[in-house]
């Protein structure tokens, strides 16, 4: 029978800090709201393929994408410092880092500054300087605006504060161009107008949370009836806007904003009459692939029109 090899007194201790600096290393990359970025990414990409009219340059691309990801994500960061005392009284938030104690508030501060400026400046390097404001405001926007002023005081926080998440596609235009069109501010309306139906549709889920932790989202200040209504509105608000690319971008755009707008708007009005939580579920979890799909089905369009 073969004799396993006594382990090296210095293999277990060693495994654990491996462990430890991983787990740390995960805390300070969450703080950064990940899953958020990547659909940020996705906008910011497609605005940039269809203002190239194809790729631009490698060094554009990767400075503005990674600069854009940094910025949005330093915003993550700050929020998660800013909001760490309500995060902790929600159970979807409860174990975010700083509420959690494993990082502290000032070191998740510094860290969320640091990242974000530091994308900026990547931005401003390898794009221009238009881009890099541009991203610049959108976390200056993310977080004085909605995180410490409408947050916390008006039902209507998403619906302005949520602009903060309409930047990417202005920053990848820019970053793109060096300037911004009529078509840009478009996707900006796009993503605007999108956020409420989105993120209110999570609130109808989360509304006990929010009201336990006092945040005066729409469910908890207007009720459930009125705020499936305004999803609805703002849904066909969205279906609309999203069809006037089709004067830049053509027919394949076209018959893709219709089919995914008619999913949308389908599903608006089952979580508008149905009132359960699974209609709000699957809204939400279509919302995030409905703009997804939409930026893609415009890159597509603008490199097909070439």
């Amino acid at each position: 029978m073969a004799v396993e090899a006594p382990l090296h007194p210095g293999a277990a201790p060693q495994r654990a800090a491996v462990a430890a600096l991983l787990e740390v290393a995960t805390d300070y990359l969450e703080l950064l709201k990940p899953k958020i970025i990547l659909l940020l990414v996705v906008t910011e990409l497609s605005a940039m393929i269809v203002a190239a009219r194809g790729w631009p340059r490698p060094e554009v691309l990767i400075g503005a994408l990674l600069g854009g990801a940094m910025a949005a994500g330093g915003a993550g960061a700050v929020n998660c410092w800013f909001d760490r005392d309500i995060d902790q009284l929600m159970p979807r938030t409860r174990r975010r880092a700083i509420a959690a104690g494993r990082i502290t508030p000032a070191a998740g501060l510094g860290y969320g500054i640091t990242v974000g400026l530091s994308g900026v400046a990547l931005i401003a390097v390898t794009a221009n300087v238009l881009a890099a404001a541009l991203a610049l405001a959108g976390g200056l926007v993310y977080v004085f605006v909605y995180t410490v002023w409408l947050k916390r005081s008006t039902a209507q926080n998403i619906v302005i504060g949520g602009a903060a998440g309409a930047f990417p596609p202005l920053v990848g235009w820019a970053a793109a161009t060096g300037s911004l069109s009529p078509l840009a501010w478009v996707l900006f309306a796009i993503v605007f107008f999108w956020t409420p139906p989105h993120f209110w549709a999570l609130a109808l889920l989360l509304s006990k949370q929010y009201s336990a932790a006092k945040v005066p989202m729409l469910p908890v200040v207007a009720g459930e009836e009125r705020t499936r209504r305004s999803i609805l509105f703002y849904t066909v608000l969205l279906c609309a806007i999203s069809l006037v690319p089709v004067v830049w971008l053509g027919p394949i755009y076209a018959v893709a904003s219709m089919a995914l707008g008619g999913v949308f708007l389908a599903l608006a009005v089952r979580a508008t009459r149905r009132r359960d939580g699974a209609s709000a579920v699957a809204l939400f979890h279509y919302s995030l692939a409905y703009l997804a799909l939409l930026f893609v089905a415009a890159a597509i369009a603008s490199a097909v029109r070439l």
